[in-house]
């Protein structure tokens, strides 16, 4: 009999009640739960909302930075019998407007959240505010402490159908208008084995900072915590992100491709390439500088590092594990759930692991990754059109994803499948296989490849900070132009003739969520970026040159 995540909450109150679960920084005041507390304070807010005598499975939204209460309020909602649904915390106002009007909600549990300030957000009529005690507005809102001040501890173990509806998870959008994913409680326990797969089933520390409303945290962070009783840490903000990863002494970490990249760049900012690389070619020296620079980095203490999201450039990959962090990539969709991980922490750049338990993947005649195990979804909510249509005949999810596995069964994904573009050659070009190229250059924070009915791909890049220091200068900038130059070759040297590169026109924007250019994953919206840049194209390609500035 496979356990549900209720059975394993119960499991842990029963058998360690004493054992720290959660613990919270508050204005630089920490505040921990063990499993007693966690399970105490999750009951008191299971019997208000039974209080409140709404239909079995009716949604209630989480809308707020990770934090400990928002571990309790899934808790909470689950016992009592309900459907959680987590909204990006990072959303506009109104696209978070757009996902209460769709998920219907009863309720909202609501804490910080980035777009808006709580006390000035106006919610759909009808729906009961519960705000956490990380805030103190909006005023008509219900006070979490309040509610466990008044309340009783649900004393019965309520237990919820492996077929019933757990949660919906919306997409992130990059397509268009984010889709609700509908999950039932039987893909927890597959999702805690594919976590298991690659870290193993010991008690481990981590930092939770990636969003909860994504299908990977969700999975890595508050699933596995859960089954294996892993100790999480929250960060209070992105000020104190350093603090709190070092405070946790993080044993598992998990991070998306950017970040990855930003972690080096800042170590570069403090000591060039050459002589890092330089020192860890030197025995005496290598350990100390591996040893100095990963607690520098808060991985001090990591046994296991993992990115999703996005393919992560294989040179970063092999850059990190040369300083001895042991960083392994995975695989999953919002409607799949973590389908491939890589067996005991095993790292192959460029591929993203071995099926998990339970997981079936074959690829399609048209080269298209094709998935079928208990974690996928059971449809969209309120859209069956576009659910059939992401179902073969023998209920296998189409990914969108172009991937291929090896005979031993590590899954590589080559690209997607409505992101190729083909030139004015009419030849298929696949950018992401040209941006992970692209993306091991330090002075490039983000990149993306476009070219449709061009003579040959092009590319934008936005520029590090640095590299934006250096290019004030004559000097800099004829060094950047040059080292550019040297890139376009290397990439052109690893592509077929029709991928080559015909040029870098080089930016000094920031694609951010506010701009409408990156989703809360931050992952690229390629639609309207390719809108944005089209006549800068245009008019660098009229000078000729293969490395231009966009100003």
């Amino acid at each position: 009999m496979i356990d549900l995540p209720l059975d394993r909450v119960y499991h842990w109150e029963k058998t360690r009640p004493d054992e720290v679960f959660l613990t919270q920084p508050t204005n630089g005041i920490l505040r921990d739960w063990t499993w007693a507390q966690t399970m105490d304070e999750a009951r008191r807010i299971a019997t208000y909302l039974c209080s409140k005598n709404w239909p079995p499975g009716s949604h209630i939204v989480i809308y707020s930075k990770n934090c400990a209460w928002w571990i309790l309020a899934e808790l909470a909602i689950w016992m009592s019998g309900h459907v959680t649904v987590p909204i990006y915390p990072s959303l506009t106002h109104q696209s978070a407007g757009q996902l209460f009007e769709h998920a219907e909600p009863v309720a909202c549990f609501l804490g910080p959240i980035d777009a808006t300030d709580p006390a000035h957000l106006e919610l759909p009529a009808g729906i009961e505010i519960i705000r956490f005690p990380s805030i103190a507005q909006p005023d008509h809102a219900q006070s979490w402490d309040e509610i466990v001040k008044a309340s009783q501890p649900l004393t019965t173990n309520p237990k919820r159908g492996a077929d019933e509806i757990a949660t919906i998870i919306y997409t992130s959008g990059t397509t268009g208008t984010p889709k609700g994913a509908m999950h039932r409680f039987l893909a927890f326990p597959y999702l805690a084995q594919a976590i298991s797969q690659v870290a193993g089933e010991r008690r481990h520390r981590q930092l939770s900072y990636l969003p909860l409303a994504h299908i990977a945290e969700r999975s890595l962070t508050e699933t596995a915590a859960i089954y294996h009783s892993w100790h999480l840490f929250f960060s209070e903000s992105t000020a104190t992100f350093l603090t709190d990863l070092k405070r946790a002494r993080s044993t598992v970490f998990f991070s998306v491709p950017r970040l990855y990249a930003k972690f080096q760049q800042k170590v570069f900012e403090k000591v060039s390439r050459s002589t890092l690389d330089a020192l860890l070619r030197t025995p005496l020296a290598k350990t100390l500088v591996q040893r100095y620079i990963l607690r520098s980095m808060g991985f001090g203490d990591v046994q296991f590092a993992a990115s999703g999201s996005a393919a992560l450039p294989a040179d970063l990959l092999q850059w990190f594990l040369a300083l001895g962090l042991p960083l392994t990539e995975g695989y999953g969709t919002t409607e799949t759930g973590i389908t491939h991980t890589s067996p005991n922490g095993e790292s192959r750049p460029g591929y993203t692991g071995k099926s998990t338990p339970g997981v079936e993947a074959k690829i399609s005649e048209d080269g298209e990754l094709l998935l079928r195990s208990p974690m996928n979804m059971v449809g969209y909510y309120k859209n069956p059109e576009e659910s059939r249509q992401l179902l073969t005949e023998d209920r296998f999810i189409r990914t969108g994803d172009l991937a291929e596995i090896t005979s031993d069964g590590w899954l590589k994904i080559t690209g997607r499948i409505k992101e190729q573009f083909k030139t004015s050659k009419g030849k298929y070009v696949v950018p992401s296989k040209i941006e992970a190229l692209l993306g091991s250059h330090p002075a490039i924070e983000n990149c993306l490849v476009l070219g449709t009915n061009k003579d040959a791909p092009c590319a934008i890049a936005v520029l590090t900070a640095s590299a934006i220091r250096q290019a004030s200068t004559d000097t800099g900038r004829r060094e950047l132009e040059q080292s550019f130059e040297e890139l376009i070759e290397n990439v052109n040297a690893k592509v077929e003739v029709h991928e080559h590169l015909g040029m870098i026109v080089l930016v000094r924007d920031h694609w951010t969520i506010d701009s409408g250019f990156v989703t809360p994953t931050l992952k690229l919206k390629r639609l309207p970026l390719e809108a944005h840049y089209a006549p800068l194209i245009s008019a660098a390609m009229e000078h000729g040159k293969r490395v231009a500035w966009s100003t």
